[in-house]
């Protein structure tokens, strides 16, 4: 990451509740064009959140922690605060010397941009400010949110307007983070012909996941105009249709634990 940052727009995606089984099938499945034209090789990484719902997993994603490959380590991590001891800092690891990534990122000329989605991003309260008050910018509105159908674009719209008025301003390279509330329950609405009575289900899941492919795009475009960029996209956690007997997350079940995982350079152009 030292011969990345600095010379790469960089672009952080939490899809957030994506289950890797979910996003596994759907890529190999073929209807998952975009995602995979920019995945390596064309498949999901598996690894595992460290934390069992959005606060928690954020908290740790933005203090570098991003979610680490499901098998025997150690694994070297992109990205570390200073921090006396750690066995996953390499030379390959970007070091800053701050609390959280933003802030890091910030020290070295990057212009950091928040997009929220969930409710955790949402500036309406104490606890929903404190992860958007990482970034110098961040952006929030109730057509973000997980009652949205069209959340995504909603986003993406805001995310190519605040980008392109850094550029205006001449900020230098600009750090963007998307929390992508389209998965989050209630998705059913994504579901051809689903109603409410229906609810959500391991299938309208999948089909947010679709909607959310058809647009992703336009983001990777955005963050590899005007320099390469480098994305990361993942999920924050999982989330339970009923394995078990469980519901949601904050639990610690496989289903929630184990995430989709990607991270890729995009030369510039290539999406245009």
């Amino acid at each position: 990451m030292n011969t990345i940052v600095g010379s790469h727009d960089l672009l952080l995606v939490t899809l957030d509740t994506l289950r890797h089984d979910v996003a596994d099938e759907l890529v190999r499945a073929g209807r998952l064009p975009n995602l995979a034209r920019a995945l390596p090789g064309g498949r999901w990484e598996r690894r595992h959140s460290p934390g069992s719902f959005t606060y928690a997993a954020h908290a740790a994603l933005l203090a570098g922690f991003l979610p680490t490959p499901a098998e025997p380590g150690p694994h070297p991590r992109l990205f570390a605060a200073t921090f006396p001891g750690s066995e996953t800092t390499t030379g390959g690891t970007w070091v800053f010397d701050a609390p959280d990534l933003p802030a890091g990122l910030a020290k070295a000329g990057y212009h950091t941009i928040c997009v929220g989605g969930v409710g955790f991003f949402n500036k309406l309260t104490p606890l929903g400010s404190v992860l958007p008050g990482m970034f110098a910018e961040s952006h929030w509105e109730p057509d973000f949110g997980v009652t949205s159908p069209a959340s995504f674009e909603e986003q993406i719209a805001c995310a190519e307007g605040a980008v392109a008025r850094a550029a205006a301003r001449e900020d230098g390279p600009v750090f963007l983070f998307v929390n992508v509330s389209a998965l989050h329950q209630p998705n059913w609405f994504h579901l051809p012909g689903a109603t409410r009575e229906h609810g959500d289900s391991r299938e309208s899941h999948a089909a947010a996941l679709e909607y959310v492919d058809r647009h992703i795009g336009r983001l990777f475009a955005l963050v590899s105009e005007r320099r390469p960029g480098f994305a990361i996209v993942c999920s924050d956690h999982g989330t339970a249709y009923g394995e078990d007997g469980y519901i949601g997350h904050r639990v610690g079940h496989e289903v929630v634990w184990t995430v989709p995982y990607g991270e890729f350079e995009l030369r510039r152009g290539e999406w245009r």
